[in-house]
């Protein structure tokens, strides 16, 4: 008989939807948890959508202010799900309150931000999970284990793409994410988050970079009232856009692959098209987000004319086995939410950490910075390793 654990969820757009269903799908994906979330509280400022998400999801209550959250003695965990410039103040004060994290990505606006979480989890002896998603995707995690096999040959180099359209519209409403204060970084902290993070899961540690960054759309209309997701807004005051919609970068592995990031937010035509390609002495292996379950992978000895095919991932391969019996059977973005869920429950379970954890995000952080630093100055930027 599994065992009940508080959870909570501060900020309750989309994000926090994502979060509180994986909550109510993990048992039913991993009957053998011995934990079983239980919904205590979601905390959202405005007015209405927690009282909202309360009666939908059946949290037992809701609150505007997350420090009631802090404060709870029946909460042991906490989903982040707020605006990224309140990362920090949440996440360190629930881990000083003796909560388990799962906080979604970029934690804060800088790699300073993300150390202070990461630090006050590691103080507090609470887990701490990041919501690096794509990393989840059984076809991602059965391609690092390629890669990692050898299968391949010794990785030579790497692309990694990820360009979207939400931010494409010049009607776009100016919301805190297109602020420096609020937002932080645009598409840096937005998308090539995920981006570095696939990055150094396949290939291990970025060393150095060079980057370069443009705003496309410098600016855009203020929105009357409260806005949810990516929203338009005509007519409303003009404001500037502070951070960047596009990043282009080039990698250096301490392993000396190289590899290429780039990331777009305001790509036209392109919907959530994220990937990498990753190229090998011997072969190569490539994935496409909107084909989550398949890989297409070339390997032999042909070297010159070798052939790709197609491999459907199947229960063989990460946590596809948890939701479909037999490859080719589709697992889709939420589905990878509740692994998320499930290896941040077991590792409060096990305490030992099971999937993206803070340290995760301190790297991922510090090649961020290393990339905003390279725009600025125009030269190659060593990345800490601390």
């Amino acid at each position: 008989m599994s065992e009940p654990l508080g959870v909570a969820v501060v900020g309750f757009g989309w994000m926090g939807r994502v979060h509180t269903q994986a909550y109510a799908r993990v048992p039913h994906h991993f009957p053998q948890l011995p934990l079983r979330p239980e919904l205590i509280t979601v905390a959202e400022e405005v007015p209405g959508r927690a009282e909202q998400a309360a009666g939908q999801y059946g949290f037992a209550s809701a609150v505007r202010d997350w420090r009631e959250v802090a404060a709870d003695p029946r909460v042991a965990a906490v989903s982040i799900t707020a605006p990224n410039f309140l990362h920090r103040e949440i996440g360190v004060a629930m881990a000083g309150a003796g909560k388990h994290l799962w906080i979604e990505k970029p934690v804060g606006l800088t790699a300073d931000d993300a150390r202070a979480v990461a630090d006050a989890v590691a103080r507090a002896g609470v887990q701490g999970a990041v919501g690096f998603n794509y990393r989840n995707a059984p076809a991602v995690e059965a391609a690092r284990d390629l890669i990692a096999a050898g299968d391949i040959g010794v990785v030579t180099h790497v692309r990694v793409r990820l360009f979207s359209d939400y931010a494409a519209h010049p009607d776009s409403a100016l919301t805190w994410r297109y602020e420096r204060k609020r937002g932080g970084s645009g598409v840096l902290g937005d998308l090539a988050s995920h981006g570095t993070d696939l990055a150094r899961f396949l290939l291990g540690e970025i060393t150095s970079l060079t980057a370069d960054t443009a705003v496309f759309v410098p600016e855009r209309a203020r929105p009357a009232g409260t806005t949810a997701g990516h929203t338009l807004a005509t007519g409303g005051e003009p404001g500037p856009v502070e951070n960047e919609d596009y990043v282009g970068c080039l990698l250096r592995f301490a392993s000396g692959a190289r590899g290429v990031l780039e990331a777009s937010r305001v790509s036209v035509g392109e919907q959530n098209a994220y990937g990498f390609e990753v190229h090998g002495t011997r072969g190569a292996v490539f994935w496409d987000f909107r084909r989550m379950n398949e890989l297409a992978v070339s390997r032999g000895t042909a070297y010159q004319d070798q052939p790709v095919s197609t491999v459907y991932v199947g229960p063989g391969a990460g946590e596809f086995g948890a939701f479909q019996p037999g490859a080719a059977n589709a697992m889709g973005y939420d589905d990878l939410k509740v692994i998320e869920a499930y290896r941040f429950l077991r590792s409060i379970a096990e305490g030992i950490p099971y999937g993206a954890t803070l340290t995760d995000a301190v790297r991922s952080a510090a090649v961020l910075d290393a990339m905003a630093r390279s725009a600025e100055s125009g030269t190659w930027v060593d990345v800490p390793t601390a």
